[in-house]
């Protein structure tokens, strides 16, 4: 039997080693042990220092992952974690909460794309080549002081 410190009313057959973690979520070790550096997962310890987790962490992993998969940097998942308890498996309240900031975060970053494809359809459809009014590359054709001619491309492209 192993013995755990600081592990409250848990027994160990409710923790899981770094190993079995990694195994249960398609995540590698490193990767959760960056994780636990950021503070988005906490393990327990052993009285042989052995990182312990308890189950609930598996969902903070999901999370994670469907987060990076949405382009939730990890500074925004840690805080939304740091609103979440660590001794308990999050309830329903806590995952909608979580969810509803995610969804008017992800309306926002799809309205943002939505207006950028706008803007280079438009931009690459122009042709113009002072670009003096392409918002994207060049704004207030900035380029155009440094004299004619493409101003991005290697100077070897140019001849």
């Amino acid at each position: 039997m192993v013995k755990v410190k600081s592990m409250g009313h848990r027994s160990p057959a409710e923790l899981l080693t770094v190993g079995e973690v990694a195994e249960r979520s398609g995540v590698s070790v490193s990767a959760l042990h960056f994780y636990e550096r950021q503070g988005l997962i906490r393990p327990e310890r052993t009285y042989g220092n052995q990182r312990r987790y308890p189950r609930h962490v598996l969902r903070r992993v999901s999370l994670i992952l469907v987060a990076k998969r949405l382009g939730v940097p990890l500074a925004e998942v840690a805080a939304v974690f740091a609103s979440l308890p660590d001794d308990r498996m999050p309830t329903k309240q806590d995952w909608n909460r979580i969810s509803r900031r995610w969804m008017d975060q992800l309306e926002a970053r799809r309205r943002e794309l939505e207006q950028l494809q706008d803007e280079l359809t438009g931009c690459i459809g122009c042709g113009c080549l002072s670009l003096r009014t392409c918002r994207v590359l060049n704004p207030q054709d900035a380029l155009g002081e440094d004299g004619p001619g493409p101003r991005r491309l290697p100077h070897d492209a140019q001849a």
